[in-house]
């Protein structure tokens, strides 16, 4: 399996550059990912972390769902691995499968790119509970692309552990 990745646009506007860079760093996460067995992609990386690059799917799934559909589209829908809202439990991939881990991210991502192109402009706010604040669509977007680059460092880290691959 091997991920495409486009860059982003040298020049362009505010939302297509915010959309292409989103795009890039999901497309990080999935070739940081790629031709790992999922006994790999569930390697801890130093217990009793239990960070792993099938957790960091499964987070980034949570982060998705939770900042496209729960707070800008506001649909009142549980986590996908915790009923109680616990955010933790996603990095537990310790009997997940790639498989039903990319198909959630996949699915959230589907979704969020589906919310994000329907709404009006980047300055359509929404109520973020959690914070207790409203949020602009741009801030989420900046929100996730910051989510990613964050969390793609951690893979580099976790995919050199794993068989030496290193760079993106």
């Amino acid at each position: 399996m091997t991920t495409e990745r486009i860059g982003p646009p040298l020049t362009g506007g505010e939302r297509e550059t915010l959309r292409a860079f989103l795009d890039y760093h999901r497309a990080t996460l999935a070739m940081k990912c790629d031709g790992l067995s999922d006994e790999e992609l569930r390697r801890q990386s130093s217990p009793p972390s239990t960070l792993s690059l099938l957790g960091l799917v499964r987070h980034m799934a949570e982060v998705e769902r939770t900042w496209f559909r729960k707070v800008v589209n506001a649909e009142d829908i549980p986590l996908v691995w915790s009923d109680s809202g616990d955010y933790q439990v996603a990095y537990d991939a310790g009997s997940s499968t790639r498989a039903e881990a990319f198909a959630a991210w996949q699915r959230e991502v589907e979704h969020s790119r589906r919310i994000e192109r329907a709404a009006e402009s980047l300055d359509v706010t929404a109520h973020n509970a959690r914070w207790g604040e409203d949020v602009s669509l741009r801030l989420v977007m900046l929100h996730l692309i910051h989510e990613y680059a964050r969390h793609n460092g951690h893979a580099d880290l976790l995919r050199e552990a794993i068989d030496g691959t290193v760079g993106a």
